[in-house]
């Protein structure tokens, strides 16, 4: 399928360093992003655009977030930079959850933390649904890329 993410490197230039957590967080949407995700690219100005799979870089420069977009084969597809403040609500509301998420994992019986799951998983579907919202005629990936995407972009806020 060529319309998907085979490779993702995070600049982390200039990002504060990740707790155990953070860095589980990020392994863990690397990892399921890669194994299973949908990316695809719409034409430009009537251009075609280069087919994947593409290898898709995240960063913070400037305050916007950047998505630099390769090939496979690393020949440079694209840039596209987005705003940061539509994500700035959702993602601090989803590092608050997660450390709710966390503590509660180490003292609370399964029932309280089942609960504040939930609430995590509405707040991380928030996310994913802002996300694919900025991609719009952008990019186009499916929920679950959109969601494992809106994880990384947490990962960049973090600090």
């Amino acid at each position: 399928m060529t319309n998907r993410i085979c490779h993702i490197d995070i600049d982390e230039k200039g990002l504060a360093r990740a707790t155990p957590e953070i860095v589980q967080e990020r392994n863990v949407a690397i990892f399921d992003l890669l194994e299973d995700n949908s990316f695809a690219l719409p034409p430009r100005e009537g251009k075609p655009i280069l087919p994947g799979p593409y290898r898709l870089g995240l960063a913070i420069r400037e305050g916007r977030l950047v998505f630099s977009i390769s090939t496979q084969g690393e020949a440079p597809v694209g840039e596209f930079h987005l705003s940061l403040g539509p994500f700035r609500q959702v993602v601090k509301d989803y590092f608050q959850i997660c450390e709710s998420y966390f503590e509660a994992v180490k003292r609370l019986p399964p029932s309280q933390i089942e609960a504040i799951d939930m609430a995590r998983r509405g707040i991380h579907n928030e996310g994913a649904r802002v996300l694919q919202e900025r991609l719009d005629g952008k990019a186009v990936v499916d929920t679950d890329t959109a969601r494992r995407l809106f994880t990384l972009i947490c990962v960049l806020h973090w600090g």
